[in-house]
């Protein structure tokens, strides 16, 4: 069942500037996915028109069901409750703390005190971090802080998980820890995870499905692949 559908894709920036260039992709329900490609080779954008932060100016990108191109500004809610997103830089909430900021997630969307509290824990039990419950984020280590940021990410069961360079601020040690966390998430819940990284090691040692982008066009796509750019692309 395809998952995501990218058809016939193309976002160029108001600068003159293409980011994606006639890019057609499908990504089925549960797979993992490693997106690599050097900077400017339009990671970043595809990354952004999967969560509606950018459409694409022509062609279709569909998530879920959901034409992302033709999706209303009142309606993006929609599209991300069936996504999970982790970004690099983390973003937790510096005066809440883990419970509360994976809780965040779910009060803004009107689930009740007990849902709440029985799908923080389960999420919070999944990335190792239950006895951090009252911790804020200053008190946790890098690696600590990404896992919160996963299990908000989580939290609501999202069919997605898009991953926006989660080790790039990490040794490489606690970024296998948290490659290890996404592939169990993947294999026992089915979650979709699409990741965009630049780490070497990990994707050589995963072998899972490998997506090359250069100058906003699909260069590679294999099945189990390495990590391989040629910075001139």
């Amino acid at each position: 069942m395809e998952l995501i559908e990218i058809n016939n894709c193309y976002k160029t920036y108001g600068n003159g500037v293409t980011a994606i260039a006639d890019l057609n992709l499908s990504i089925k329900k549960g797979e993992f996915v490693f997106l690599i490609g050097a900077s400017g080779s339009g990671k970043s954008t595809l990354i952004k028109m999967l969560y509606r932060e950018e459409k694409p100016t022509k062609g279709s990108v569909i998530v879920g069901g959901i034409n992302v191109a033709k999706l209303r500004n009142a309606k993006v809610y929609k599209l991300r409750r069936k996504l999970g997103i982790v970004f690099q830089d983390f973003k937790l909430l510096p005066k809440l703390n883990v419970y509360e900021n994976v809780a965040f997630a779910l009060e803004s969307i009107g689930t009740n005190k007990e849902d709440t509290r029985k799908k923080v824990l389960r999420a919070l039990e999944k990335v190792d971090l239950k006895d951090k419950v009252r911790s804020f984020p200053n008190q946790l280590s890098g690696g600590e802080q990404q896992r919160v940021c996963i299990a908000r990410a989580i939290v609501n069961n999202p069919k997605v998980l898009i991953c926006d360079e989660p080790t790039g601020n990490l040794d490489p040690k606690i970024s296998k820890e948290i490659v290890d966390i996404l592939n169990k998430i993947n294999k026992e819940s089915k979650t979709t995870i699409i990741m965009a990284t630049h780490d070497k090691d990990i994707v050589n040692k995963m072998k899972k499905r490998v997506i090359l982008l250069g100058g906003g066009v699909l260069k590679d796509d294999c099945e189990k692949g390495s990590y391989k750019i040629n910075e001139s692309i």
